[in-house]
């Protein structure tokens, strides 16, 4: 069943690999909108973040519970009828299904780009726990999201107003 409804969703993941922009363009989405953001990346326990530091893959067993924290807050945040724009990877279907969870007024933004240009911006991105070196991994670890998963898809080789531009229009979003 394709989710792509044309009602207010109560929150958008923007996903994708890291350097992709996704705390970037959430931030500003979340502005535009009038909307509350939070970063995936402060879900993470300390044990993931260390990994990460050293330059370790996460395996499965480190991320679900990340991702049920996020979807739990995702679910706290709906059910008081307040909206979000959540930056999250969430780079396997399996990983978006634990963040969706059957919702139909939880949508997905998938953040598209090449390698290159992402690891242009990685290469001048200073104090993040995230090196440069984990970004092939990334990669192989991406399953791109689909129409029914009521994803949208938009280029980050543009402003990060462009990019705005691109996902309100997608998602026919309009301010709070």
């Amino acid at each position: 069943m394709a989710k792509g409804n044309d009602e207010t969703p109560c929150a958008l993941i923007v996903m994708g690999v890291s350097g992709a922009g996704k705390s970037t363009v959430a931030e500003a989405l979340a502005e535009r909108l009038g909307w509350r953001c939070e970063d995936g990346d402060k879900f993470h326990p300390a044990s993931n973040v260390a990994k990460m530091s050293a330059g370790q893959p996460l395996t499965d067993e480190d991320r679900w519970p990340w991702l049920k924290a996020i979807a739990d807050e995702i679910d706290r945040l709906c059910g008081k009828d307040q909206r979000a724009v959540v930056a999250c990877s969430a780079l396997r279907r399996a990983y978006r299904e634990v963040l969706v969870h059957g919702r139909d007024d939880v949508r997905i933004v998938f953040l598209d780009g090449t390698q290159e240009l992402i690891a242009g911006r990685l290469a001048g991105r200073a104090g993040h726990f995230m090196p440069p070196g984990l970004l092939d991994s990334q990669f192989k670890t991406l399953e791109r999201p689909t129409l029914d998963e009521g994803a949208v898809s938009v280029s980050i080789d543009a402003t990060v107003e462009a990019i705005v531009d691109d996902i309100v229009g997608q998602l026919k979003l309009a301010p709070a």
